[in-house]
């Protein structure tokens, strides 16, 4: 096969290169940066060039080549190139062409424009790697501009109520993309260590944000009484909270489409949205590619997997160690 699934990663014998590699490897190719697909220890790593820089923020001095999309790299005896996955900037899947088959392996991907990251762009192939982390009917997300209505109605109604909003979101791409639905009138933004260290990051290579304040130690919890606080998940009902007197706390992820992790949750509110695709971008991609068989990676994998089969995919399930989209966000938070 073009690609082979390892116990280290998924493997490419024509390149004697492993694309995210969960173990520590000679020679990695990494769809983007966050910490299940971007990990140390590899010997040398290529990326986008707008992945990069969050990459080596999280992983220090690492030796890592970058590449632009499009741009073919004959490793071996395979022909190598990244395209837009439209997941966080600089996300990308990974094209791999041996003897003239070709697979694609998408890392992880969404399908609708958020206006901030690179957006999706379907790459022809013969077989597909697609995640499935939202691969059921109930996934199905609400447009950026209903998104943008409610978050901002939640924020004012807190300012109305005396309470600060604190919203738990991904340091790296979904912090970013609330930020520019977040209504300026009606306050200031916040952010925890995590998500303003990333905003530097990505403003650094040139991506345009809304201004942000970082909180810091011995910030005045009486300080910006109409502002909303992003910070990652794990942050939430932490001693770093005790600092905003009263709140109201929501979660900002695909996962709240499920009533019952709402409440487990415990948030004041949850606002479902998320940087991967959901049940009808899944779909939609996987029949752009023009791929006859799919492999199947995390999330719902048994279901979407025999769901493609019915359509008449020659589909399969492969094992990983990649995360999904979590609700703890537990490393992110020291990124």
């Amino acid at each position: 096969m073009v690609l082979e699934f390892t116990e280290k990663g998924i493997y490419c014998p024509a390149a004697d290169a492993y694309i995210d590699p969960w173990r520590p490897v000679p020679r990695a190719l990494i769809t983007h940066g966050h910490s299940d697909h971007a990990r140390p220890g590899h010997g040398a790593y290529l990326a986008t060039e707008g992945s990069a820089p969050v990459i080596r923020h999280r992983l220090g001095d690492i030796r890592m080549e970058t590449t632009a999309y499009g741009t073919v790299h004959q490793i071996g005896d395979a022909r190598i190139s990244f395209h837009p996955a439209g997941h966080v900037p600089g996300s990308a899947q990974i094209r791999v062409e041996v003897g003239g088959e070709v697979w694609v392996a998408s890392g992880d991907y969404k399908t609708i424009d958020d206006g901030l990251s690179e957006p999706f762009e379907p790459v022809r192939c013969d077989t597909f790697i697609t995640e499935s982390t939202f691969g059921l009917p109930i996934y199905d997300w609400p447009s950026q501009e209903a998104l943008a209505h409610d978050l901002n109605a939640w924020w004012a109604a807190c300012v109305a109520d005396g309470k600060r909003a604190v919203l738990g979101v991904y340091a790296l791409g979904k912090a970013q993309r609330i930020m520019r639905l977040l209504d300026p009138a009606i306050g200031p933004i916040l952010t925890h260590g995590a998500v303003e260290a990333t905003n530097k990051v990505l403003r650094g290579q040139g991506l345009i944000l809304p201004e942000t304040v970082p909180v810091v130690d011995g910030m005045d919890a009486k300080s910006h009484p109409t502002a909303i606080v992003l910070a990652p998940p794990s942050a939430l009902g932490s001693a770093w909270m005790k600092r905003f007197g009263a709140v109201s706390t929501g979660f900002a992820s695909g996962w709240m489409r499920l009533r019952g992790v709402r409440r487990r949750r415990a948030a004041d509110r949850g606002f479902v949205v998320s940087d991967h695709a959901d049940w009808k971008g899944l779909n939609a991609a996987i029949a752009e590619t023009g791929a006859q068989r799919v492999f199947v990676t995390h999330g719902y994998t048994a279901q979407f997997s025999k769901w493609l089969s019915e359509q008449g995919y020659d589909a399969g399930i492969v094992e990983t160690e990649f995360g999904g989209e979590s609700l703890d966000e537990t490393e992110e938070t020291a990124a």
